[in-house]
């Protein structure tokens, strides 16, 4: 039996108990009954996350000053994974996805299989066996069956995703298209997924008005990369776009964030250390929704460095606007008919700066994403830049180094005569008599011919003797010391080699050289293979008289706002060739002839200009001869050198009229105006 004084501690010890509780469960009412709203705004606000402020990329410009790559202001589409359950992530992709087409936006899906059921794999610029080795390696890298068609994979990937039953064949392949982009941008809680970029206004305010529905997306305003000029020198200045794993893995210890934008080819690429700016932070809240409350502070990004290129906008436009125009109008010819890709190269004779640089078909890089089906399978292979990647057999335009090398080795004179019968028959007894092509088109020789004249009236029967004479050594020794047949190293990838031949290439190819393929050698064919920027500094070296100086796109790199110069480049000699004033005057006087009274003379006609060129056409395996022309001008004060080329175009003669146009064009006295003597005294 408790006593009176046990029951009175139990009476104390339920009142204070009870004192407690009733505190408690006042305290738990006020705070969310009473100020319930007032302290779920303020847990509301307690999500605070520092957000990378992009950094605009240098502006890259002419070498007058004019803008050709510049930034502009856009809005993008970001994926936040913290603010989405896993279980709504592919109806909320789906949702955007639906967005974004009725709005015609374009997003990044490179998923290789076909984007409409029935379904087929799609490797872009893949075919043949070439197509069935990029399956392969695919199914091998997602442990996929190796027997799997594009329907078997395309299960696989929506087992893989998650992706339940309810929604179209149609609508599984989008979803599997932005996952696997996803995947391959390391989408996490702390890695954002840009899903499209440079969206408009129209979309944004579709998903900021429906925000309710789109949980875990936002809409950021960041610099988008502008092309001041359209389509014009895309296959200089290149592209920029997202990074992907692969080149995330290589720059990651560099500073850079997965969904850094990184130049991917041409100047963007090259330049890629000093168009990068410094991205700025923000500190910012956000709701439980993943909407901004507000921004806490901010450290402002500082945009990356600018650069001033070598090329001439103005005639770059001219380069480009005649290759394409002219091309275009071989079309409508009986020669000319198969035309249809071609290149330019135009360079400072004294500096070796590339003042313009053309290949056609071109691109436009600012559509790059939403083209590049389209462009992959090209046939014409409008993203190959001809100019530095196009090999071609010279033709006539080779018979410029046969005259130098023949003279300067001591094998002719200037002013020896050859006299040319139309058929060339010092190896006939062996079955070979090649002939010159006026024996093809007139049943005749050319007659008596010196350098001069066989230059003029692009003789092969003199150019096959001269080069009996000295061999392909000597040949190949003089190609050697002009640069063709190696690397120009201009600041661009994908630069080929090109091939002088020669003996030595004979035995690679486990093949002989014959006393014939000397005299093919001899006038630009056998196998002579360079490239348009090859072609044009050999000739900017023939016209200063010997100097080959490095072929260069890039004149400076400067800070941004101070403008301090971080990189110039300065004209830089590589060879003196030294060449006797008597030969030199012999073969220039030969290129004179070619525009005055020559193979070229039809295109010059009334032109007031005097310039030095030559004409080449060179047999290709199937269609036309391939076209070549190259010239430099002025003839008495050398100041460019250019080369053209045109696939197909029938003859020399028909490329001529795109290097009229390009010198024209330089010569004009609308190529210096105001806009050039400010920039001019800006930078003194």
């Amino acid at each position: 039996m408790k006593t009176p004084l046990k029951l009175n501690r139990y009476i104390i010890l339920f009142a204070v108990i009870a004192v407690i509780c009733v505190a408690i469960v006042a305290r738990v009412f006020k705070l969310q009954v009473v100020m319930g709203e007032h302290y779920r705004e303020q847990s509301e606000n307690q999500l605070i996350r520092s957000m990378p402020i992009k950094a605009p990329r240098g502006e890259i410009l002419d070498k007058y000053g004019r803008p050709l790559i510049t930034n502009r202001q856009g809005f993008s589409i970001i994926f936040h994974k913290e603010y989405i359950k896993a279980e709504n992530l592919n109806s909320l992709i789906l949702r955007v996805i639906n967005g974004a087409d009725s709005y015609r936006e374009n997003y990044i899906d490179t998923f290789p299989v076909t984007k409409e059921f029935p379904f087929e794999f799609n490797f872009p610029g893949k075919t043949g066996e070439g197509l069935e080795t990029a399956i392969d390696e695919f199914k091998k890298s997602k442990n996929i069956d190796i027997s799997a068609n594009a329907n078997d994979t395309i299960d696989f990937f929506a087992h893989y995703y998650k992706i339940e039953d309810g929604f179209t064949a149609d609508e599984i392949r989008k979803i599997i298209g932005v996952r696997y982009e996803m995947e391959n941008r390391l989408f996490s809680n702390n890695t954002p997924y840009t899903f499209a970029t440079d969206v408009d206004i129209a979309f944004v305010t579709f998903l900021k008005e429906q925000q309710q529905d789109f949980r875990g997306v936002r809409v950021i305003a960041e610099p988008i990369r502008e092309y001041a000029n359209g389509d014009l020198a895309a296959h200089i200045l290149g592209r920029a776009g997202v990074m992907y794993k692969e080149e995330y893995e290589t720059l990651r210890d560099k500073g850079y964030n997965i969904n850094d934008i990184i130049g991917k080819d041409g100047m963007e690429k090259y330049l890629e250390e000093y168009l990068r700016g410094k991205d700025g932070v923000s500190s910012v809240e956000y709701n439980i929704s993943g909407v901004t409350s507000r921004v806490l502070e901010s450290q402002a990004p500082i945009p990356g460095n600018y650069a001033v290129l070598t090329i001439d906008a103005r005639l770059q436009q001219a380069l480009e606007d005649s290759l394409s125009r002219n091309i275009r109008l071989l079309r409508q010819t009986a020669k000319g008919k198969e035309a249809h890709a071609g290149a330019g190269v135009v360079i400072d004779v004294n500096t070796g700066e590339v003042l313009a640089m053309a290949s056609y078909p071109t691109f436009d890089p600012s559509k790059f994403n939403e083209q590049w089906d389209m462009l992959s399978r090209d046939t014409d292979y409008p993203m190959w830049n001809r100019a530095i990647a196009g090999q071609y057999a010279p033709g006539s335009v080779f018979k410029i180094l046969s005259a130098v090398a023949a003279l300067e080795s001591g094998v002719v004179l200037p002013e020896e005569l050859i006299n040319c019968e139309g058929v060339y028959k010092a190896y006939a007894s062996s079955g070979y008599a090649p002939v010159c092509w006026i024996y093809s088109s007139y049943g005749r020789g050319h007659g008596r011919q010196n350098v001069t004249q066989a230059l003029e009236n692009s003789c092969n029967y003199y150019f096959y003797e001269v080069g009996r004479r000295m061999e392909i050594e000597t040949m190949h020794r003089y190609g050697k010391e002009f640069g063709l047949g190696e690397q120009t190293k201009v600041e661009l990838t994908g630069e080929e080699k090109g091939i002088f031949a020669s003996r030595e290439y004979r035995k690679k190819i486990n093949s002989m050289w014959y006393p014939g393929d000397t005299l093919q050698a001899a006038i630009g064919q056998s196998d002579h293979m360079f490239t348009p920027i090859q072609l044009a500094n050999f000739i900017a070296t023939i016209a200063n008289g010997g100097k080959r100086h490095k072929v260069h796109l890039v004149k400076s790199v400067k800070t941004y706002g101070d403008g301090d110069v971080l990189f110039e480049n300065k004209p830089e000699l590589i060879n003196d060739i030294n060449i006797s004033y008597a030969n030199y005057k012999a073969v220039l006087s030969g290129m004179k002839k070619v525009s005055e009274t020559g193979t070229a003379s039809s295109a010059f006609i009334n032109f007031k200009i005097p310039i030095g060129s030559k004409t080449g056409s060179a047999s290709v395996p199937n269609g036309a001869d391939n076209g070549l022309f190259v010239a430099f001008a002025p003839f008495d004060d050398p100041q460019i050198a250019l080369a053209i080329v045109v696939e197909h175009a029938g003859g020399g003669g028909a490329v001529a009229p795109i290097a009229r146009d390009v010198i024209e064009a330089y010569m004009s006295s609308d190529m210096v105006d105001d806009e050039i003597q400010q920039f001019n005294e800006l930078i003194r």
